[in-house]
């Protein structure tokens, strides 16, 4: 296979081009042609890769972590492309709802070398695609916070940026348009999942699942200050499922609206709310551990 290999110098702590080596060397010996992209930054790093796509590639594989594969979705989805796979980022995400070892470098070359091709859905909000989950409230006020840190790094920086955020958060006003159907909610957060999880383990979207066809909204129904902190470490675990605050849709298409909130994707900024989402099925072909007989 002719692989366009992308690698985002920034991610794992800079120890993504010492992995991407490794990948681009175990796949060469296996007889496939690799052609490196690294670009000084994003934009420029997306230009190689478009170039590339257009001379001529049967697939492109990330070494990064959510936003690096985040970044390639308009290159990749609603084509004959396959995307692989090598998690070098903080959250890794998109590997676990894939199956792919998010601690093992080798594990997640040989799901390469295997070949499984696995074809799932994504969740489309305004010309932008996400693999993992929208989040808008409270967990994207922390996303805003943690961004604004210098230190720490990691899911350290943001764990404190929780709990800075909770001292002065309150519920939420939420106006959900599910398939055409309003309802109101006051909430400290609402996710939209294609997947189940979000900053790196966060399973907010608990049994979603990939290539249903459909999106989780997850709503979380208001809770004292208090429970949240003892609730959170539940997110985790899916737990937090059991909690009577826990409410679930599952619809094709929400539309979302809190007045100054806005909504991360992937982890990405995707903008101020009111924000519409709708699931495209089968949108993107991926490597996955072949599933047991």
């Amino acid at each position: 296979m002719r692989l366009a290999l992308v690698v985002n110098p920034a991610s794992g702590r800079r120890r993504a081009p010492a992995i991407a080596d490794r990948v681009a060397g175990r796949l060469a010996r296996a007889g496939h042609n690799i052609q490196l992209i690294e670009g000084s930054d994003g934009p420029s790093a997306l230009r190689l890769l478009r170039q590339a796509i257009d001379t001529g590639v049967d697939g492109v594989v990330v070494v990064g972590g959510d936003g690096a594969v985040h970044d390639v979705l308009d290159l990749v989805a609603g084509t004959e492309l396959v995307l692989g796979l090598v998690p070098a980022g903080t959250g890794n995400d998109t590997a676990r709802a894939l199956g792919i070892p998010t601690k093992d470098v080798d594990g997640a070359i040989d799901v390469l070398l295997a070949g499984h091709v696995r074809t799932i859905d994504l969740a489309r909000t305004g010309t932008t695609d996400v693999v993992t989950v929208i989040a808008s409230g409270f967990d994207s006020k922390v996303n805003e916070r943690a961004n604004d840190m210098t230190w720490p790094r990691g899911n350290m920086r943001y764990n404190l940026a929780i709990v800075a955020e909770l001292r002065a958060f309150e519920p939420l006003e939420f106006t959900l348009t599910l398939d055409g159907s309003t309802i109101q909610r006051e909430a400290m957060l609402v996710a939209v999942g294609n997947g189940p999880s979000f900053g790196g383990g966060l399973r907010i979207c608990e049994g979603a699942v990939i290539d249903d066809g459909l999106l989780d909204v997850v709503v979380i129904n208001p809770v004292s200050k208090g429970k949240l902190l003892r609730v959170f470490p539940q997110l985790y675990r899916g737990t937090h499922v059991r909690l009577p605050e826990f409410e679930r849709h599952l619809v094709r298409e929400v539309t979302l609206s809190s007045p100054g909130i806005v909504a991360y994707g992937d982890g990405e900024r995707l903008g101020p709310l009111p924000l519409t989402t709708t699931v495209r099925p089968g949108a993107l072909h991926v490597l996955v551990p072949r599933p047991p007989a």
